[in-house]
C-alpha cells in the first residue's frame, strides 16, 4: 500500500503543447481516486505518467514516499487495468492471471494461494479454467482486475476499464469494483470521461479540463458545492442549468432578473454573498432536481415560474422537461405524475435554496 504524491507534473509534446500543466495531488493511502473530464484533459496522461508509461517532462512523482521519475514501469509496483482487457488468447484465466507472478519466479504454492483467493473476491472460480474467447465482456474485464490484484501492488491504475461493456454491464461492474476496492484496499487511481463512474466510484473526485486541476474533493461535495461554472456542468445528468440573469436590489434583498422578464427571490442568508453584483448580469445556476413541478412544494426560499418545453422525455421514475429560453437550455426533473406537453405552458418551482451564480467574467461560482 502506498501514498501517491505529483508535484508540479507537466507533460509537454513536440511545439510545445502542453497535454499537462503543473498538476499537485496528494493520494492518501488506501484511497480510491478518480480522474474525471473530458476528451484531451490530461486525464489518461497523468495516469500513464503514474505508471511510466509516459516521461514526465517536468515535476516529481512519488509512490510510497520514493521518487520514481526515473524508475521503470516493471519496478514502480504498480498493476493497471487497461480499457481492452489485454488479456493472452491462448492462456487460460488461471494462467492469464497467473502469469506475472510467474515472470517474477513466485512459488507455485504462493501463486495458486493469490490466484485462487483472487477468483474467490471477483467469482470467477468457475471460470478458471476457461480460454477469454470463452467469456463475456465483463467476466474478461474481471480476469483482467484478477490479473492485477494477484500482483499485491503498492498501487492499482484503471485506465477507463468499462468503456468497451454495455450499460447495463458497466452498472455491474462499477459495483464489483467498489467490492474490490473495499475489500483489497490498494491505493486506486481510476480514469474516466464517465462522471457517473467517477460520482459512484470515488472517495474523491478529480475533476480535470485543458491540462489543470478544476477541483478535488469528495462526490457530493463536488455536486453540491462546484467553484467554476465547468464543474457544475460536468458533474451531475442531465447537467445544472445556466441561465442569463442580472442581479437587481429589490429594497434590502435582491432578486434575478430571467431573460423573459421572470424575478427570482434570492434567499435572505444569500443576500450579503451577492450583493457586490447588484445591477450585474451573472449566469444563474440550477440543477434539474431542483426546477420541478410545483405539487407537493411546501419549502422556504422556492420562486415560481411558468415556462413552456419543447420536448418531454418519460423516464419511469421522474419525467424530464427540455425548454428553451432565450438560447438556454434548460431541463426540468417533474414527478412522472404529471402531467406536461410539449408547447403546453408548465407551471415550475425553483428552489432557491440549491442556487449557485456564476462569475461570468472569471467562471468562478461565486
Amino acid at each position: 500500500m502506498a501514498q501517491v504524491s505529483l508535484r508540479k507534473i507537466v507533460k509537454e509534446y513536440e511545439g510545445g503543447v502542453q497535454a499537462v500543466k503543473g498538476i499537485d495531488l496528494e493520494i492518501a493511502d488506501h484511497e480510491f481516486v478518480v480522474l474525471v473530464g473530458p476528451s484531451g484533459c490530461g486525464k489518461s496522461t497523468t495516469l500513464r505518467m503514474i505508471a511510466g508509461l509516459e516521461e514526465i517532462s517536468g515535476g516529481e512523482i512519488d509512490i510510497g514516499g520514493a521518487v520514481v521519475n526515473d524508475v521503470p514501469p516493471r519496478d514502480r509496483d504498480i498493476a493497471m487495468v487497461f480499457q481492452n482487457y489485454a488479456l493472452y488468447p491462448h492462456m487460460s484465466v488461471r494462467e492469464n492471471m497467473a502469469f506475472g507472478l510467474m515472470l517474477r519466479k513466485f512459488p507455485k504454492a504462493e501463486i495458486d494461494r493469490r490466484v485462487n483467493e483472487a477468483a474467490r473476491i471477483l467469482d470467477i472460480g468457475v471460470l478458471l479454467d476457461r480460454k477469454p474467447k470463452a467469456l463475456s465482456g465483463g467476466q474478461r474485464q474481471r480476469v483482467a482486475m484478477g490479473r492485477a490484484i494477484v500482483r499485491d501492488p503498492k498501487v492499482f491504475l484503471f485506465d477507463e476499464p468499462l468503456s468497451n461493456l454495455d450499460a447495463k454491464l458497466r452498472v455491474q461492474m462499477r459495483t464489483e469494483i467498489k467490492k474490490v476496492h473495499q475489500t483489497v484496499r490498494t491505493t486506486t487511481i481510476y480514469v474516466t470521461h464517465d462522471q457517473v463512474e467517477a460520482m459512484t466510484l470515488a472517495d474523491r473526485v478529480v475533476v480535470m479540463n485543458h491540462g489543470v486541476i478544476e477541483q478535488v474533493g469528495p462526490p457530493q461535495e463536488l455536486y453540491h458545492h462546484p467553484r467554476t461554472r465547468f464543474v457544475a456542468g460536468f458533474i451531475g445528468s442531465p447537467a445544472m442549468n445556466f441561465i442569463p440573469a442580472k442581479v437587481e436590489a429589490r429594497g434590502a434583498g435582491l432578486v434575478l432578473l430571467l431573460p423573459q422578464g421572470t424575478e427570482l427571490a434570492v434567499p435572505e442568508h444569500r443576500v450579503a454573498r451577492y450583493q457586490p453584483y447588484a445591477g450585474k448580469s451573472v449566469t444563474f445556476g440550477i440543477r434539474p432536481e431542483h426546477l420541478t413541478d410545483t405539487q407537493n412544494v411546501n419549502k422556504p426560499h422556492v420562486a415560481f415560474l411558468t415556462l413552456t418545453p419543447e420536448v418531454i422525455e418519460p423516464m419511469g421514475m421522474e419525467t424530464l422537461a427540455h425548454i428553451k429560453l432565450e438560447g438556454a437550455e434548460v431541463c426540468a426533473r417533474l414527478d412522472p405524475l404529471v402531467e406536461a406537453a410539449p408547447g403546453v405552458p408548465l407551471p415550475l418551482a425553483a428552489d432557491m435554496n440549491n442556487m449557485h451564480l456564476i462569475d461570468d467574467a472569471t467562471g468562478l461560482v461565486i
